[in-house]
């Protein structure tokens, strides 16, 4: 702003010294009579041939004896050395006004226009800047889940997909003359100059093209100078696009109501459908809304205002000859049936996964304006039995202590995220929305398969003994360590299948100490595992769950298992496109990387699906048990009763689940490992989603060899198969193993 005033300043400073100018030659142009020429003393100037009056230092004096000789009052005299005189102020006005209207004229006005018209924006805006859109989200079989937008709900259709009825509502409602007008309609600009004359409100009347032009480039302001800058950028856009491009425009930019920008998203938001499908009756009602879409919503407090509006725009199509009565009068009688108000959210923690997921790659302001169109890998069947068998598990479970309960479905063999549940009730209070799938949790002794996977790399077998006895691990400067099992006995030598499959502490613990932390630790990261730090940072516990991780990398690990030894990313999304269709990304294959031997992973889930040696710990008939079909599977529980998990998977099905509070307050102490908690929701879940399959058993992979051993058949790694005695182990009551 002040640099607009300096230039004006600056201006009319110009203009005030070329006015000065043309007076300054003006003088030397006059012409002077001879015989005043000789008069040197005074200056003489005769006003209308009646009094005569020199002057003398700008004062003038009255002469009584002038004489009788003399010029017209347009006569200017000069001394006789050819000095201009000075020049009276009525002259020097006149010639200054000339100068000024001259100078206003070709240099002021022009210079005005050309700063005005600078600065207005270019018409070419509509089409070459970007318009906010609405992002789409489906699920894999095109269910819309959610949309995502800023403040305005848009979608871009083109003119070919708008019914004609709506086309002839808007027109002959909005702008009969739409098609004969350069833009702008003269007796309305008129009309409402008039008015705003009259101190009255501005009216209204501006043409499709001009109401287009307020809505995109300019401010929503009632005035004169908006409306100057309306009807020049109205003929403008008039030379530049054809009128069925403005009317395209028109259509999917304007406001109806709320959120709703454009009659795409009008017509679902109103009647949740298309707008190719719209009929004449809600054609007519739609076209009715731009100018005042808060008045005439239905949703608004006086439902009955759209009905009144409908007709007028049946009665305007009438007076233009698109429709006949009897047409007015059939969709008049329509009674139309509207969505309720409310937006659309399903699977509401997979939802807001994706949109965190999008706008870290994406950024926000092209995740809320830029109409992507994702597609993602959850099913809405399988999402909709998650919800409701975690609601009513959680209802039913509250003598155990926990609130909240949280399940993950994954595709094991492509990563493909088929349900997400991150809570109970994602409407629940403020923390009802907070994802577990994706919190830090301690997993218990579902880690455990890592450390067991990292010992088979390291010379272990699955019928390597274990002695699970009282053990103490010291360490310098803190206070010993001594492991205890969860049921709070010793059970002597064990196998490692035994170990693993009853998921007894010790001898995971000695694994550890044995296998290394390290190692454990590099192989749990190969694995899927993205939260944990430096080897440094952990101690032996590492194994019983100690370190926090999130279910989305359990599933991963998990995943690796199930895809004998290769891992596999959970993915949330298969494909995704801009506004224009085209493609961003597409899941096409498959990545997997190979992290652990196909044997490795092959004898964990063996391990992981016999439940005969986990009826020691868990019964023959607990809810680890799908019957007809295999099924791997581990549960973890840690020592303060805050973290309850089963994790199990089949070659294409994977189901995690968690229960536990969201404060973190502990659970009921008489909480059993493996058969309440979380258990009976995986059985549940996983029971239905299996239920008519075919039982998948996982393939024996080259490599391998089977021998009996301790009264199993045991699978070996090729070369370790006599590298543990197959005598029968010796149970008895355990002493104290010594310390490391």
């Amino acid at each position: 702003m002040r640099l607009v005033l300096d230039i004006l300043i600056l201006i009319a400073r110009l203009l005030i010294a070329i006015g000065d100018g043309v007076i300054f030659l003006a003088s030397f142009i006059v012409t002077l009579p001879k015989h005043l020429r000789r008069r040197s003393e005074v200056t003489v100037y005769q006003i209308k041939k009646s009094k005569k009056y020199y002057l003398k230092r700008l004062k003038l004096v009255k002469l009584p004896k002038f004489p009788k000789i003399s010029k017209p009052s347009t006569s200017l005299i000069r001394r006789k050395r050819g000095r201009p005189y000075i020049i009276p102020f009525y002259f020097k006005f006149k010639f200054f006004a000339i100068g000024t209207f001259v100078s206003f004229l070709f240099i002021f006005l022009p210079f005005l226009t050309f700063i005005f018209i600078q600065s207005l924006p270019d018409p070419r805006q509509l089409i070459s800047q970007d318009i906010a859109q609405t992002t789409k989200i489906y699920d894999r079989d095109g269910r819309l889940l959610y949309q995502i937008y800023a403040d305005q709900n848009r979608t871009m259709i083109p003119l070919s997909e708008i019914p004609d009825n709506l086309k002839k509502a808007t027109i002959a409602f909005e702008d009969k003359n739409f098609y004969q007008t350069p833009g702008f309609d003269l007796m309305a600009i008129l009309r409402s100059a008039i008015s705003d004359l009259k101190g009255e409100p501005l009216q209204g009347g501006s043409t499709i093209t001009q109401q287009l032009i307020k809505a995109r480039l300019l401010s929503p302001e009632r005035s004169i100078e908006r409306k100057v800058k309306e009807v020049i950028l109205s003929v403008w856009a008039g030379n530049i696009y054809s009128k069925n491009q403005i009317l395209e425009m028109y259509l999917n930019q304007v406001p109806y109501g709320g959120t709703a920008w454009g009659i795409e998203a009008a017509s679902q938001t109103y009647f949740g459908k298309h707008a190719k499908d719209l009929n004449l009756a809600e054609s007519a009602f739609l076209a009715g809304l731009p100018q005042a879409p808060s008045i005439y919503s239905p949703y608004s407090g006086n439902p009955t205002r759209w009905k009144v509006r409908q007709r007028e725009v049946l009665k305007r199509m009438i007076e233009t000859r698109n429709i006949s009565e009897e047409q007015a009068k059939e969709a008049d009688r329509e009674i139309l049936t509207f969505k309720p108000p409310r937006n659309i959210l399903h699977a509401p923690y997979f939802v807001m996964y994706v949109k965190d997921w999008l706008v870290q790659k994406y950024g926000i302001n092209m995740v809320e304006r830029g109409g992507l169109s994702v597609v993602t890998s959850i099913d809405l069947n399988t999402q909709g039995k998650a919800e409701d068998i975690v609601r009513e598990e959680v209802e039913n479970g509250g003598y155990l202590g926990f609130t909240n309960a949280a399940t993950l479905v994954t595709n094991p063999s492509n990563g493909d995220i088929l349900a997400m549940v991150g809570g109970r009730d994602y409407y629940d209070g403020p923390s009802g929305n907070f994802n577990v799938t994706t919190a830090l949790r301690q997993p218990g002794s579902t880690i455990k398969v890592v450390t067991y996977s990292a010992a088979l790399m390291n010379g272990f077998t699955a019928a390597t003994p274990i002695l699970d006895a009282p053990i103490r691990f010291d360490s310098p400067g803190a206070a010993p360590y001594i492991p205890v099992n969860y049921d709070g006995k010793f059970h002597g030598n064990l196998t490692v299948r035994l170990a693993l499959a009853n998921s007894v502490n010790i001898p995971a613990i000695k694994t550890l100490n044995k296998v290394g932390i390290p190692t454990m630790l590099g192989l749990a990261k190969k694995m899927g595992i993205t939260t944990w730090g430096n080897p440094e940072d952990y101690g032996l516990a590492l194994t019983l769950g100690a370190a926090e991780v999130k279910m989305t990398d359990m599933a991963t690990v998990f995943g690796t298992l199930a895809n004998q030894g290769e891992r596999v990313d959970v993915n949330p999304i298969l494909k995704i496109t801009d506004h224009k269709g085209d493609i961003l990304e597409e899941k096409k294959g498959v990545k997997r990387y190979r992290v652990i031997p196909q044997g490795v992973a092959f004898i964990i889930s063996n391990i992981l699906s016999d439940n005969r040696a986990r009826s020691m710990e868990f019964g023959a008939n607990s809810p680890l048990v799908i019957p007809g079909h295999t099924v791997s599977v581990k549960t973890g529980t840690t020592d303060n009763k805050r973290d309850n998990w089963t994790i199990g998977y089949t070659p294409n099905l994977l189901v995690a689940v968690w229960v536990g509070n969201n404060n973190n307050a502990p659970m009921n102490p008489v909480l059993a490992s493996g058969i309440t908690g979380a258990a009976p929701i995986w059985n549940r879940l996983t029971s239905n989603l299996l239920s008519g399959s075919k039982n998948q058993q996982f393939l024996v992979p080259q490599g391998l060899v089977q021998k009996p051993c301790l009264g199993v058949n045991e699978y070996f790694l090729s070369g370790t198969e006599n590298s543990v005695s197959c005598r029968p182990l010796v149970r008895t009551n355990p002493s104290p193993t010594p310390a490391p």
